[in-house]
C-alpha cells in the first residue's frame, strides 16, 4: 500500500524539536525527510538531551526524528552550496527553523532557489518569523508562552505566572508549518510555482489564544484564573476531587447539565432560576461549584465514571503519564509502538494521531528507528544527485561533510 506522502521529499535544516516535531509528522505519513546536519556542532542538539542519552543517541532524539535520513553538511564551506543545490533539484521542499534572519543569509528562500527548482518550497520555523524587530532573535516555547499571554491564564488565582505542562507552542507551530509546507506542495504541482512559508512560534501562541484573543482585543476582557483548571466561562467544566483522585466533569451543553443533575439526584439544582442557563451558572460559579464539589467528594472516581459516563455526560479520569500510557483506550488502539535502537535497546514511543487507512490497511509509516549522524550522506547524494564514489570520496577529503578522517572534531 502508497503511503500518502510516499512521493514527497523534504530537505531539512532543523534541530531541537519543533521543527523535528513537524518534519515527523511528514515522514510518518511516508514522506521522505532528509535532516542536514551540521557537523561543526555535532548535528542535532536533540542527539545531547538527557535523560536517557548516550553518545549521539538520546530518546529525545529519537521522539522527533524515527524513519527519517542523515546527511552532514558543512554551509560554511564554499563548495556546500553546490552541494545544497544538487540536493533540491530532487526534492519538493525545503524546511528549517533556524533564527529568522538565517534562512536568506544560508540560501535557505525562495528567491535564493528558484533558479535551481522553480517548484520549491521554503519553509522556515522561527521564534519570530523572517521580518519584524525580533527576527533575528531566538525564540523557544517557554518564551512564547510568557510572551503571548499563556502564562498569565494559567494556574491557581494568584499563583505565579505558569507553563502548560508540555511544550504546546513548540508542538503547534510544528503542526502549523506543516500545514503550511504541505499547502506550498499542493499549490506548486498545481501551478508549476513554488513560495515561502514564513510561520513563527510566537504568532503560532497569539493565534491559540482562541476565543479569548477576541474577547480581550475587541472587548478588553481577559477572564480570570480559575481554580481546579475550570473553563473561564462554561460550568460545571472542570476538574473535581473524588474520595480517592481527580476526574473532570465537562457539561458543555444544557442537555449534560440536566443530565448531571438527575444523575445527582439534585432536581434542587436544577430548578434553581440561577443554575438554568450556562450564562446564569457562569455568574453564579461560587455557589454551584461548592456545592456539585461536596457531591462529588463522597464517591470514589470509579464509581463517578460508571454513573457519569453511563448517563452520556463527558467524564474522564485525570491520569498520570504512567496510567495514560495503559488506559484501556490506549491499549486498544495501540497507541504505544516499539522498534529497535542498536545503542538504546527496545524505544517504546507513541503512535502518530494521523491515522490514514485503506482497505483495512494502515498508511502510516511502521515504526523506524532515527538515524545516526550523517548516516545517509553516501546513499542520498548517490541515489539522489548522481554521484560516483570518487565524487563523495573528493567531497569528504576536502571537508564538505565535516573534518576529513585524521581531522579535528
Amino acid at each position: 500500500m502508497t503511503l500518502p506522502l510516499a512521493d514527497v521529499r523534504v530537505l531539512a535544516v532543523e534541530q531541537f524539536g519543533a521543527g523535528p516535531w513537524a518534519t515527523l509528522q511528514l515522514a510518518d505519513l511516508g514522506a521522505e525527510v532528509i535532516k542536514i546536519e551540521d557537523p561543526a556542532s555535532r548535528g542535532d542538539v536533540g542527539r545531547y538531551v538527557p535523560p536517557f542519552q548516550e553518545g549521539e543517541s538520546s530518546l529525545f532524539f529519537e521522539t522527533f526524528n524515527r524513519g527519517k535520513k542523515s546527511i552532514s553538511l558543512d554551509f560554511r564551506h564554499a563548495v556546500a552550496a553546490e552541494v545544497f543545490h544538487d540536493l533540491v533539484r530532487a526534492a519538493d521542499a525545503v524546511y528549517s527553523n533556524l533564527r529568522g534572519d538565517q534562512p536568506q543569509k544560508l540560501g535557505l528562500t525562495y528567491d535564493e532557489l528558484r533558479e535551481v527548482n522553480p517548484r520549491i518550497v521554503c519553509c522556515s520555523l522561527s521564534g519570530f518569523g523572517m521580518t519584524g524587530p525580533r527576527a533575528g532573535e531566538g525564540g523557544y516555547d517557554y518564551m512564547m508562552q510568557g510572551l503571548a499571554g499563556w502564562m498569565s491564564l494559567t494556574g491557581e488565582p494568584g499563583g505565579p505566572p505558569t507553563k502548560s505542562g508540555l511544550s504546546l507552542v513548540d508542538l503547534s507551530g510544528g503542526y502549523a508549518s506543516a500545514i503550511a509546507l504541505l499547502s506550498g506542495i499542493w499549490r506548486a504541482r498545481r501551478d508549476g510555482v513554488g513560495c515561502d512559508c514564513d510561520v513563527s512560534l510566537f504568532e503560532t501562541a497569539l493565534h491559540e489564544l482562541m476565543y479569548i484573543g477576541p474577547w480581550a482585543a475587541t472587548h478588553g476582557y481577559v477572564p480570570p484564573r480559575r481554580s481546579d483548571s475550570a473553563h473561564p466561562t462554561i460550568v460545571p467544566f472542570q476538574n473535581f476531587e473524588a474520595a480517592d483522585g481527580w476526574f473532570v466533569v465537562a457539561a458543555a451543553k444544557q442537555k449534560f447539565w440536566e443530565k448531571l443533575c438527575e444523575v445527582l439526584d439534585r432536581p434542587d439544582l436544577a430548578a434553581d432560576p440561577r443554575f438554568a442557563t450556562m450564562s446564569g451558572r457562569n455568574d453564579h460559579r461560587d455557589e454551584l461549584v461548592p456545592a456539585l464539589a461536596a457531591v462529588f467528594r463522597g464517591r470514589s472516581v470509579a464509581d463517578w465514571l460508571e454513573l457519569l459516563v453511563g448517563a452520556g455526560i463527558p467524564t474522564a479520569r485525570v491520569n498520570s503519564v504512567e496510567e495514560a500510557l495503559v488506559d484501556p483506550q490506549t491499549l486498544a488502539r495501540e497507541d504505544v509502538v516499539e522498534h529497535a535502537h542498536p545503542v538504546l535497546g527496545p524505544v517504546r514511543s507513541i503512535r502518530t494521531p494521523l491515522r490514514l487507512a485503506a482497505d483495512g490497511e494502515s498508511l502510516e509509516r511502521p515504526p523506524e528507528r532515527g538515524p545516526f549522524r550523517g548516516e545517509h550522506t553516501d546513499e542520498v547524494l548517490r541515489d539522489l544527485c548522481g554521484y560516483e564514489p570518487e565524487r563523495l570520496r573528493e567531497l569528504a577529503a576536502a571537508g564538505v561533510f565535516g573534518p576529513p578522517p585524521g581531522g579535528d572534531a
